[in-house]
Protein backbone atom coordinates (compact mmCIF):
# COMPACT_ATOMS: atom_id res chain seq x y z
CA UNK A 1 0.00 0.00 0.00
CA UNK A 2 1.30 3.43 -0.80
CA UNK A 3 2.46 5.90 1.43
CA UNK A 4 -0.30 8.14 -0.13
CA UNK A 5 -3.09 5.73 1.41
CA UNK A 6 -1.17 5.18 4.74
CA UNK A 7 -1.73 8.92 5.42
CA UNK A 8 -5.25 9.12 3.88
CA UNK A 9 -6.36 6.27 6.64
CA UNK A 10 -4.62 7.39 9.29
CA UNK A 11 -6.21 11.22 9.19
CA UNK A 12 -9.54 8.97 8.51
CA UNK A 13 -8.83 7.12 11.63
CA UNK A 14 -7.92 10.34 13.93
CA UNK A 15 -10.94 12.36 12.61
CA UNK A 16 -13.31 9.39 13.76
CA UNK A 17 -11.64 8.76 16.85
CA UNK A 18 -11.75 12.46 17.82
CA UNK A 19 -15.62 12.49 16.81
CA UNK A 20 -15.98 9.39 19.14
CA UNK A 21 -14.12 10.93 22.04
CA UNK A 22 -16.26 13.88 21.90
CA UNK A 23 -19.08 11.42 22.59
CA UNK A 24 -17.74 9.51 24.79
CA UNK A 25 -16.71 12.47 27.16
CA UNK A 26 -20.15 13.07 27.44
CA UNK A 27 -20.62 10.72 30.01
CA UNK A 28 -24.17 9.44 30.73
CA UNK A 29 -25.54 9.83 34.42
CA UNK A 30 -26.58 6.02 34.53
CA UNK A 31 -25.03 2.85 32.72
CA UNK A 32 -26.56 0.27 31.23
CA UNK A 33 -24.56 -2.77 31.52
CA UNK A 34 -24.77 -5.86 28.71
CA UNK A 35 -22.63 -8.93 30.36
CA UNK A 36 -20.02 -10.44 27.85
CA UNK A 37 -18.02 -13.43 29.51
CA UNK A 38 -18.28 -12.70 32.89
CA UNK A 39 -20.44 -10.69 35.34
CA UNK A 40 -17.62 -8.61 36.03
CA UNK A 41 -16.76 -8.43 31.84
CA UNK A 42 -19.33 -5.76 29.94
CA UNK A 43 -20.18 -3.12 28.00
CA UNK A 44 -22.14 -0.34 28.81
CA UNK A 45 -24.50 1.58 26.58
CA UNK A 46 -21.70 4.14 25.57
CA UNK A 47 -19.64 1.16 23.75
CA UNK A 48 -22.44 0.38 21.88
CA UNK A 49 -22.82 3.86 20.50
CA UNK A 50 -19.34 4.73 19.88
CA UNK A 51 -19.06 1.51 17.97
CA UNK A 52 -22.01 2.63 15.71
CA UNK A 53 -20.83 5.93 14.99
CA UNK A 54 -16.89 4.68 14.00
CA UNK A 55 -18.70 2.06 12.21
CA UNK A 56 -20.90 4.38 10.15
CA UNK A 57 -18.04 6.88 10.18
CA UNK A 58 -15.22 4.82 8.22
CA UNK A 59 -17.82 2.84 5.98
CA UNK A 60 -19.62 6.46 4.75
CA UNK A 61 -16.04 7.51 2.96
CA UNK A 62 -14.84 4.12 2.35
CA UNK A 63 -17.76 2.05 1.77
CA UNK A 64 -16.03 -1.26 0.31
CA UNK A 65 -13.50 -1.87 3.37
CA UNK A 66 -13.76 -4.50 6.08
CA UNK A 67 -15.02 -4.34 9.58
CA UNK A 68 -14.26 -5.96 12.65
CA UNK A 69 -15.21 -4.75 16.19
CA UNK A 70 -15.38 -5.91 19.70
CA UNK A 71 -18.85 -4.80 20.03
CA UNK A 72 -19.58 -7.24 16.67
CA UNK A 73 -19.94 -5.06 14.03
CA UNK A 74 -18.41 -7.15 11.31
CA UNK A 75 -18.11 -7.10 7.21
CA UNK A 76 -15.55 -8.85 5.03
CA UNK A 77 -13.14 -6.27 3.07
CA UNK A 78 -13.44 -5.47 -0.65
CA UNK A 79 -11.04 -3.12 -0.80
CA UNK A 80 -8.46 -5.03 0.79
CA UNK A 81 -8.58 -2.55 3.81
CA UNK A 82 -10.16 -3.76 7.33
CA UNK A 83 -10.57 -1.53 10.57
CA UNK A 84 -9.90 -2.84 13.54
CA UNK A 85 -11.85 -1.38 16.48
CA UNK A 86 -12.05 -0.91 20.11
CA UNK A 87 -14.74 1.81 20.24
CA UNK A 88 -14.30 2.09 24.28
CA UNK A 89 -10.93 0.43 25.52
CA UNK A 90 -10.94 0.86 29.29
CA UNK A 91 -14.31 0.41 29.70
CA UNK A 92 -14.46 -0.09 33.84
CA UNK A 93 -12.42 3.11 34.06
CA UNK A 94 -15.15 4.46 32.20
CA UNK A 95 -17.13 3.56 34.32
CA UNK A 96 -15.62 4.42 37.64
CA UNK A 97 -14.59 7.90 36.36
CA UNK A 98 -10.94 6.71 35.79
CA UNK A 99 -8.68 8.51 33.55
CA UNK A 100 -6.92 6.64 30.24
CA UNK A 101 -10.18 4.92 28.37
CA UNK A 102 -9.33 5.03 24.90
CA UNK A 103 -10.34 4.87 21.42
CA UNK A 104 -8.63 2.24 19.61
CA UNK A 105 -8.72 2.08 15.34
CA UNK A 106 -5.93 0.23 13.15
CA UNK A 107 -6.11 -0.11 9.48
CA UNK A 108 -4.60 -3.33 7.92
CA UNK A 109 -3.95 -5.20 4.60
CA UNK A 110 -3.13 -8.15 4.08
CA UNK A 111 0.34 -7.92 5.37
CA UNK A 112 -0.24 -6.23 8.67
CA UNK A 113 -1.37 -3.20 10.77
CA UNK A 114 -0.90 0.27 8.27
CA UNK A 115 -2.58 3.06 10.04
CA UNK A 116 -3.46 3.27 13.70
CA UNK A 117 -4.48 5.93 15.96
CA UNK A 118 -5.20 5.63 19.53
CA UNK A 119 -7.23 8.68 21.11
CA UNK A 120 -7.29 8.99 25.08
CA UNK A 121 -9.47 12.12 25.70
CA UNK A 122 -9.75 11.88 29.43
CA UNK A 123 -5.88 12.79 29.43
CA UNK A 124 -5.49 15.17 26.36
CA UNK A 125 -3.65 11.98 25.11
CA UNK A 126 -3.80 11.09 20.79
CA UNK A 127 -1.22 8.74 19.36
CA UNK A 128 -0.96 7.63 15.88
CA UNK A 129 1.23 5.97 13.46
CA UNK A 130 1.66 4.51 9.91
CA UNK A 131 3.61 1.89 8.69
CA UNK A 132 7.17 2.72 7.94
CA UNK A 133 6.06 6.62 8.90
CA UNK A 134 7.06 6.99 12.67
CA UNK A 135 4.84 7.05 16.07
CA UNK A 136 3.26 10.34 17.14
CA UNK A 137 1.70 11.40 20.60
CA UNK A 138 -0.44 14.90 20.37
CA UNK A 139 1.63 15.28 16.99
CA UNK A 140 5.31 14.96 18.26
CA UNK A 141 7.27 12.09 17.30
CA UNK A 142 8.06 9.33 19.96
CA UNK A 143 10.35 6.57 20.56
CA UNK A 144 10.19 3.81 23.00
CA UNK A 145 13.36 3.69 26.06
CA UNK A 146 16.29 1.43 25.30
CA UNK A 147 18.06 -0.03 26.59
CA UNK A 148 16.45 -0.77 29.62
CA UNK A 149 18.18 -3.25 32.47
CA UNK A 150 15.29 -4.85 33.56
CA UNK A 151 15.91 -4.18 37.84
CA UNK A 152 15.10 -0.14 36.80
CA UNK A 153 12.07 -0.89 33.99
CA UNK A 154 9.04 0.33 35.02
CA UNK A 155 6.25 -2.69 33.70
CA UNK A 156 2.59 -2.46 32.97
CA UNK A 157 0.06 -5.18 33.29
CA UNK A 158 -3.59 -6.09 32.83
CA UNK A 159 -5.35 -9.16 34.01
CA UNK A 160 -7.72 -11.00 32.61
CA UNK A 161 -11.62 -11.54 33.34
CA UNK A 162 -11.02 -15.20 34.06
CA UNK A 163 -10.45 -16.13 37.53
CA UNK A 164 -8.38 -19.28 36.38
CA UNK A 165 -6.18 -16.95 34.12
CA UNK A 166 -5.51 -14.61 37.27
CA UNK A 167 -4.38 -17.02 39.07
CA UNK A 168 -1.76 -17.39 36.95
CA UNK A 169 -1.45 -13.82 36.34
CA UNK A 170 -0.70 -12.92 40.01
CA UNK A 171 1.96 -15.78 40.19
CA UNK A 172 4.33 -14.33 37.22
CA UNK A 173 3.43 -10.94 39.39
CA UNK A 174 5.01 -12.96 42.20
CA UNK A 175 7.77 -13.69 40.40
CA UNK A 176 8.39 -10.44 38.42
CA UNK A 177 8.13 -7.86 41.18
CA UNK A 178 11.11 -8.31 42.95
CA UNK A 179 13.33 -7.68 39.76
CA UNK A 180 11.82 -4.64 38.53
CA UNK A 181 11.32 -1.05 39.51
CA UNK A 182 7.37 -0.84 39.45
CA UNK A 183 5.06 -2.08 38.22
CA UNK A 184 1.74 -0.27 36.95
CA UNK A 185 -1.59 -1.10 36.60
CA UNK A 186 -3.59 1.61 34.32
CA UNK A 187 -6.37 -0.44 32.99
CA UNK A 188 -6.54 0.17 28.95
CA UNK A 189 -4.46 -2.05 27.28
CA UNK A 190 -3.94 0.45 23.70
CA UNK A 191 -3.14 2.69 26.23
CA UNK A 192 -0.79 0.76 27.67
CA UNK A 193 1.42 -0.24 24.27
CA UNK A 194 1.08 4.10 23.53
CA UNK A 195 2.67 4.44 26.86
CA UNK A 196 5.68 1.96 26.25
CA UNK A 197 5.83 3.95 22.63
CA UNK A 198 6.40 7.24 23.95
CA UNK A 199 7.98 5.72 27.37
CA UNK A 200 5.84 6.43 29.87
CA UNK A 201 6.64 2.81 31.10
CA UNK A 202 9.65 0.72 29.96
CA UNK A 203 7.51 -2.75 28.92
CA UNK A 204 3.99 -4.28 28.94
CA UNK A 205 2.87 -7.69 29.14
CA UNK A 206 -0.76 -8.87 29.30
CA UNK A 207 -2.38 -12.07 28.55
CA UNK A 208 -6.24 -13.03 26.72
CA UNK A 209 -6.24 -10.00 25.02
CA UNK A 210 -8.16 -9.37 21.79
CA UNK A 211 -6.92 -8.19 17.93
CA UNK A 212 -9.04 -4.92 19.02
CA UNK A 213 -6.66 -4.36 22.11
CA UNK A 214 -3.31 -4.36 20.56
CA UNK A 215 -3.63 -3.39 16.63
CA UNK A 216 -3.28 0.42 17.13
CA UNK A 217 -1.51 0.39 19.77
CA UNK A 218 0.94 -2.35 18.48
CA UNK A 219 1.69 -0.34 15.55
CA UNK A 220 2.42 3.16 17.56
CA UNK A 221 5.07 0.98 19.67
CA UNK A 222 6.75 -0.64 16.92
CA UNK A 223 6.82 2.44 14.75
CA UNK A 224 8.32 3.94 18.19
CA UNK A 225 10.82 1.18 18.28
CA UNK A 226 9.20 -1.35 19.99
CA UNK A 227 9.25 -5.01 19.90
CA UNK A 228 5.83 -6.51 20.54
CA UNK A 229 5.39 -10.51 20.59
CA UNK A 230 3.37 -13.17 22.10
CA UNK A 231 5.09 -15.03 25.08
CA UNK A 232 7.72 -17.06 22.92
CA UNK A 233 8.75 -14.15 20.72
CA UNK A 234 6.24 -14.87 17.69
CA UNK A 235 3.56 -13.12 16.38
CA UNK A 236 1.15 -11.48 19.37
CA UNK A 237 -1.84 -13.34 20.38
CA UNK A 238 -4.49 -14.23 23.30
CA UNK A 239 -2.30 -16.42 25.20
CA UNK A 240 0.76 -13.26 25.76
CA UNK A 241 1.32 -9.76 24.13
CA UNK A 242 4.78 -8.79 25.77
CA UNK A 243 5.96 -5.25 24.41
CA UNK A 244 9.28 -3.32 25.43
CA UNK A 245 12.54 -2.08 23.68
CA UNK A 246 14.85 -4.48 22.38
CA UNK A 247 16.83 -5.10 24.98
CA UNK A 248 14.30 -5.11 27.80
CA UNK A 249 11.84 -6.93 25.30
CA UNK A 250 14.88 -10.06 25.63
CA UNK A 251 14.94 -9.95 29.49
CA UNK A 252 11.04 -9.83 29.73
CA UNK A 253 10.65 -12.97 27.81
CA UNK A 254 13.25 -14.66 29.76
CA UNK A 255 11.40 -13.96 32.95
CA UNK A 256 7.97 -14.75 31.65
Amino acid sequence: MSADLRSELVALAEKVARAAGELLMDRPDSFTLTEKSSAVDFATQMDEKAEQLIVKSLLTERPNDGIIAEEGAARDSKSGITWVIDPLDGTVNYLYGLPGWNISIAAKDKEGVIAAVVNSPSIDGLWKATKGGGAFYNGKRIKCNDPVNLNLALIATGFSYDLDLRKEQGARIEKLISQVRDLRRNGAAAVDLCYVAMGAVDGYFESSLKEWDFAAGGLIATEAGALISGRTGGTPDADMVVCAGPSLHAQLLAQI
